[in-house]
C-alpha cells in the first residue's frame, strides 16, 4: 500500500508522460560549508534511466539541441562521520542557454515525493523551464535512497503487485491483522535489502547533500526550486544553512508544523476538496456529465463503485484485478492535476462497465509501475524517508480512534488515508521528530507559492511555511486554481512572479494573488 502521508509531485510528473503515451533533525548551528575533500564532477552523456528510476529511454535533447549531461557526486553515507564510507549521488543538468556573463549559477530542483527521481523528472519537463535556463544551469538529482543514489530496495516486482492490491481499508480484526502483517513484511524486506542506508536517508541528510552539491557545482549560494516535498527539503536546508540560501521558490507547499497524523488529515480534506471540484466541473459543462447529473450523484456513484470493489474486484490490466485500494489510489492520482480529470471520467465510465484498465493505469503510475511490470523504487524510498523523518508510530487502535474525524473530513478518502498512517509499523529505524524544523532566521527571501485547490498540499500550508520560516524570510504568493502546485499551471501571473524573482531578484509584493 502506498504511504500517502507525504505528497508525491514526482510521481505525478512521471505519470503525465506515461499516461500521454498509454492513453493517447539536526540543529541550526550547522557549518556553512562542509569540511570534505574537493571533488570535480565528470559530466557525460546521460544513460537510460535505471529500473529503480523508472526505466525508459535516455533523455532527448531540449528544443534547440541542448544535451542533458549526467554526473556522479560522492557524499558521506553518514554525515556524523564525514570521513567514513561514501555513497554515489546521481546528478543531471542542462547548461544555461544565455550568455555566460549573464549566468547566475545552478538552479537545483527537487520535484517531491519523497522518493521521486530528479534525474528522470527534470528532462521530462525541462522545456517548461526554458526561461529559467537563460540564466541558470538546470540541475536535479536522485536524493539519497532514491533511484541510482543508493536506492532503497524492498520487495520484488511480483511481491509489489500483490502488495499494492491488498485491502488497505480493513473492515474487521482479521483484515486489520492481514494489513499489519503485509506492512511488516514489506518493511522487514526494506531492512533486509537496504539496512545499511536506512538510517541515513533523512531529509536533514539530503539537505546536507545539497549544500555539498552547491559547493561542488561552484556556487556561493544555493538557488533552489522545490515542489511538494521539495518545499520541506528546501525549508530544512534553509534552517541548516540560512546564510547559503540564494534565490529559492517553494511551490505546492508542505505544512511544516504538522505531524504525520495532521498531515494525513489535511490530505483527506484536500483530496475531498479536489473531488468536489471535479464533480462540480463535470456536471457544469454544457454536455451531460457521463457519470452523474449532479455533484452529489457523481460522488455517490464513486462511493458505490468502491464499496462494490471491496466485495468483488473487476478485471484491470491482465492478469491483475482492480481492487478497492487500486481504484482509490487511481482516483487520488487523477486529482493531482486538472489535466487528469478527463482520464478519471473515462476511467470511471469503464469501471461501471466492469473494465478497470484506466483506473489501474492511474494507480500504477502513482506506484511507479511501468508497462513492463517493473517498479521504480519511488514507494520504497517514500516509506524509507518518511519513516526516518517521522517520530510517531501509529497502531491500529490509534487509527480506529481517529477514523470518525477522517471520515468527516472525506467520506471517500478518509479511511484510506487514516489506515495509511500504519506505514512505519515495525520500521527498523527510529524517526527523528514530529515535524521538520524550517526556521531560517538570516536567510534570503524565499518565495512560497500556495494553490487554493491543491489536493496533496492544502493551501493553508503555504501560510504555515511562511510563518515557520520566520520574519522577513517567506513571501507568500497565492494561486487560485486546481491541481498540485502552481508553476505548472497556465497562469502567466505565477510564471511572471516566479521568473522575475529567480532571474532578476524581484520579490513580489507579499500577499499577491494570481488566477
Amino acid at each position: 500500500m502506498p504511504n500517502p502521508s507525504r505528497p508525491r509531485a514526482a510521481a505525478l510528473a512521471v505519470s503525465a508522460a506515461l499516461l500521454s503515451a498509454s492513453l493517447a533533525a539536526c540543529s541550526s548551528d550547522a557549518k556553512d560549508d562542509v569540511d570534505l575533500p574537493s571533488q570535480a564532477l565528470s559530466w557525460k552523456d546521460c544513460p537510460a534511466p535505471s529500473a529503480s528510476e523508472g526505466g525508459g529511454d535516455a533523455p532527448s535533447p531540449l528544443p534547440g539541441g541542448a544535451e542533458w549531461q549526467c554526473a556522479t557526486m560522492k557524499a558521506p553515507l553518514n554525515w556524523d562521520d564525514p570521513e567514513g564510507d561514501t555513497i554515489d549521488l546521481a546528478l543531471i543538468r542542462a547548461r544555461a542557454s544565455g550568455d555566460e556573463d549573464q549566468r547566475i549559477g545552478s538552479l537545483i530542483f527537487n520535484f517531491g515525493g519523497p522518493g521521486g527521481s530528479g534525474v528522470t523528472t527534470l528532462p521530462a519537463f525541462g522545456s517548461d523551464y526554458a526561461k529559467l535556463r537563460t540564466r541558470y544551469d538546470l540541475v536535479s538529482f536522485d536524493p539519497r535512497g532514491v533511484g541510482r543514489s543508493a536506492g532503497v530496495e524492498c520487495e520484488d516486482d511480483e511481491q509489489l503487485d500483490e502488495y499494492f492490491e491488498q485491502d488497505s481499508t480493513p473492515d474487521d480484526a482479521e483484515e486489520q491483522k492481514k494489513l499489519v502483517d503485509n506492512i511488516t513484511s514489506f518493511n522487514k524486506a526494506c531492512d533486509k535489502n537496504s539496512g545499511t542506508v536506512l538510517p541515513h536517508v533523512r531529509t536533514t541528510d539530503a539537505a546536507r547533500d545539497m549544500d555539498l552539491m552547491r559547493q561542488v557545482l561552484g556556487d556561493d549560494k544555493l538557488h533552489y526550486f522545490g515542489i511538494s516535498y521539495g518545499t520541506e527539503l528546501g525549508g530544512v536546508y534553509a534552517h541548516l544553512f540560512p546564510k547559503n540560501v540564494g534565490r529559492a521558490v517553494f511551490d505546492g507547499v508542505v505544512d511544516p508544523t504538522q505531524d504525520p497524523e495532521q498531515g494525513s488529515l489535511g490530505q483527506a480534506k484536500g483530496f475531498q476538496l479536489a473531488l468536489d471540484n471535479y464533480a462540480k466541473d463535470c456536471t457544469s459543462k454544457t454536455e451531460d456529465c457521463p457519470i452523474g447529473d449532479t455533484p452529489a450523484e457523481v460522488k455517490a456513484k464513486i462511493a458505490k463503485l468502491l464499496k462494490e470493489l471491496d466485495d468483488k474486484p473487476i478485471p484491470g490490466i491482465f492478469p491483475r484485478d482492480l481492487t478497492q485500494t487500486a481504484a482509490t489510489n487511481g482516483i487520488a492520482q487523477s486529482l493531482y492535476s486538472q489535466d487528469f480529470w478527463e482520464y478519471l471520467t473515462e476511467g470511471l465510465q469503464q469501471a461501471y462497465d466492469d473494465d478497470g484498465k484506466i483506473l489501474m493505469l492511474l494507480s500504477d503510475s502513482m506506484n511507479g509501475r511501468n508497462e513492463d511490470g517493473r517498479y521504480s523504487n519511488i514507494q520504497a524510498a517514500n516509506v524509507s524517508i518518511n519513516c526516518a523523518d517521522d517520530k510517531p508510530r501509529y497502531t491500529t487502535e490509534d487509527v480506529e480512534a481517529k477514523l470518525p474525524e477522517f471520515r468527516e473530513a472525506s467520506p471517500l478518502f478518509g479511511d484510506y488515508l487514516a489506515w495509511g498512517m500504519l506505514g512505519c509499523t515495525n520500521w527498523a529505524v527510529d524517526g527523528t521528530a514530529d515535524h521538520p524544523d524550517v526556521s531560517a532566521s538570516g536567510s534570503a527571501p524565499i518565495l512560497v507559492v500556495g494553490n487554493t485547490g491543491d489536493p496533496a498540499t492544502p493551501y493553508e500550508g503555504a501560510r504555515k511555511m511562511v510563518d515557520a520560516l520566520g520574519d522577513g524570510v517567506g513571501v507568500e504568493l497565492t494561486y487560485k486554481g486546481q491541481g498540485h502546485g502552481a508553476y505548472d499551471s497556465d497562469s502567466t501571473c505565477v510564471h511572471s512572479a516566479v521568473n522575475d524573482y529567480l532571474l532578476d531578484g524581484t520579490v513580489p509584493k507579499e500577499g499577491t494573488v494570481c488566477t
